[in-house]
């Protein structure tokens, strides 16, 4: 059986299957679908200035690393009700600039003050009471509570409908806490970094619950299929 509101046409469902056409969905029922099945999702708490180099502070769960080479990172900023953009896409838009903060499980509280919708020009930093470090490469700061921060320039921005962008910074520095990264090796400890990810609705999850499961040659998966395939 499909559940979909009353009026809507239905698919066909294999037993104990769930169909959703999103085409027949409102923009708000495809948003509780997609935030509460891709998830755990990283938060980047990103860091603008405006034209007078007074700084936002915002976090953003639709976001994530999308290359290497270039170094890209990618966040999805939803547009306001009014259709008028918010401080971030349009701080993007005036400086070319933004820095993505890592949330780690310490810096949760400070994230989350920082997504109350103060009045325009208010300084979030200062209301959560984390620390505002200057950018080396970029006009706006990084959080110096974060573990890691990553200063972007701006690459593209795509404009996808009425309610959202996707706004492109390649990386052009980047600051970690001393104890999560190995400088010889650039080994980013998971437990040092202890990031938080997002669930659905106002739920978080942490990453302490971490296993290595290696990429196996086809020869290893041949030769003993169980060892091979086994979590660590």
């Amino acid at each position: 059986m499909t559940a979909q509101p009353a009026g809507k046409p239905r698919a066909e469902a294999a037993p104990g299957i769930v169909t959703f056409d999103f085409a027949a969905l409102s923009p708000r029922e495809r948003y509780k679908l997609l935030i509460g099945a891709v998830v755990p999702r990283p938060i980047a708490l990103v860091t603008t200035v405006d034209a007078q180099g007074r700084v936002n502070a915002a976090p953003f769960s639709f976001f994530n690393c999308l290359s290497a080479d270039p170094a890209i990172l990618a966040l999805g900023v939803e547009y306001r009700p009014t259709g008028a953009q918010k401080d971030t896409g349009r701080n993007v838009r005036e400086t070319l600039a933004f820095t993505v903060n890592i949330v780690s499980d310490a810096l949760v509280e400070g994230m989350n003050i920082c997504a109350v919708p103060f009045e325009p020009g208010t300084d979030e930093l200062a209301e959560a009471g984390l620390t505002a470090q200057p950018g080396v490469k970029v006009p706006c700061p990084w959080i110096g509570e974060a573990p890691a921060a990553f200063e972007c320039r701006h690459h593209t921005t795509l404009g996808i409908g009425n309610s959202r962008e996707i706004i492109l910074g390649e990386v052009v520095y980047a600051h970690f806490r001393a104890d999560t990264v190995n400088a010889g090796n650039l080994h980013v400890d998971p437990a040092a970094l202890d990031a938080v990810g997002r669930m659905g609705g106002h739920g978080y999850a942490t990453t302490r619950d971490y296993f290595d499961l290696p990429t196996m040659p086809v020869a290893t998966w041949r030769a003993d299929p169980e060892a091979a395939n086994r979590r660590r």
